[in-house]
């Protein structure tokens, strides 16, 4: 197929190359404009830009897709499908309704569950035990159009986002590939979503990693998986925030939700439930992450994490 892909972060990738291994004409690659990051606020390009160059792909960067944009290049392109992975913008009618194929779509979740940008965090966070990447057609509202194809996966029982997400970008990619062989072959059922299963998963901001000590630890842990690597489990010391990192279920525990000790190197958090979290590393406002050794033996711990909302 003739295909234009349509994709900005890390989860992309594979999906892009995928298609180039497939065989597939990518006759061009939308992505967004190149951000300000870091301290410096260095224009940096996007991880899709960066493979589609170094496969010497012509990539285009629109600032918006409004007002017919980009139709003159989808006349130039001629597209049999536009691919679209995390590109970040809704597309507008007029994109959705030129390719002869349509326009597909890979999302992380078993749809349509977790619709949004956040499905992989929200999974993990809300203790689901499975999950999966589901490839669909564009509709005029976010992750809302006919299903095509499914692939399932467990989540394992330590598994973090950053963890996952790697994963699933393969799965995505696999399936990608899968989807456009059987439209090709007219081989795939669409299915409606059914939309009163629907459960939205919006991005993270950042103070979804702070530490409710009054709830359960299992929730808890659950959390701080969800929230790994961004933005991190976190709690405060005298009003200021600490980060916590190497995160582990413990053993249940006398004391009041949030009560703080020292076992040998790793510290221990008593949670609502009576359970306790183990801390392995932390991170005071401004420092480095350091062992959790290293820290109490130059600072007094308090005697409770604050954060119980």
């Amino acid at each position: 197929m003739r295909v234009l892909f349509m994709g900005t972060p890390d989860f992309a990738v594979p999906s892009l190359e995928a298609l180039l291994n497939a065989g597939h004409e990518v006759c061009g690659v939308l992505t967004q404009p190149d951000r300000p990051v870091g301290r410096g606020m260095k224009l940096a390009q996007s991880p899709v830009k960066v493979c589609a160059l170094s496969h010497g792909l012509t990539v285009y960067q629109p600032e918006t897709l409004r007002r017919y944009a980009i139709r003159p290049l989808l006349e130039e392109l001629q597209p049999d499908v536009i691919c679209v992975v995390a590109y970040g913008q809704l597309l507008p009618p007029y994109v959705l309704e030129y390719p002869r194929y349509g326009c597909i779509n890979v999302h992380a979740s078993l749809l349509p569950k977790y619709r949004g940008a956040g499905p992989i965090q929200a999974a993990i966070i809300n203790g689901e035990t499975e999950t999966g990447v589901t490839t669909m057609f564009m509709g005029r509202k976010l992750d809302n159009g006919d299903m095509l194809l499914m692939a399932r996966t467990p989540i394992g029982p330590d598994e973090t986002a950053d963890m996952l997400h790697d994963r699933l970008k393969i799965m995505g990619a696999d399936l990608l590939v899968q989807t456009l062989t059987g439209l090709e072959q007219g081989s795939i059922r669409r299915i409606p979503q059914d939309d009163t299963q629907m459960t939205y998963a919006p991005m993270l901001t950042k103070d979804d990693g702070r530490m409710d000590w009054s709830l359960p630890a299992r929730t808890l842990y659950n959390r701080a998986r969800g929230v790994n690597p961004w933005p991190g489990a976190f709690t405060y010391v005298d009003g200021q925030p600490m980060k916590l990192g190497a995160i582990e279920m413990g053993e249940p525990s006398e004391g009041a939700p949030g009560t703080v000790r020292m076992d040998g190197n790793t510290l221990t958090v008593v949670c609502g439930d009576g359970m306790t979290l183990r801390v392995g590393m932390l991170q005071p406002a401004g420092k480095r992450m350091m062992p959790a050794g290293d820290y109490a033996r130059g600072h007094k711990l308090p005697e409770r994490f604050e954060g119980i909302l």
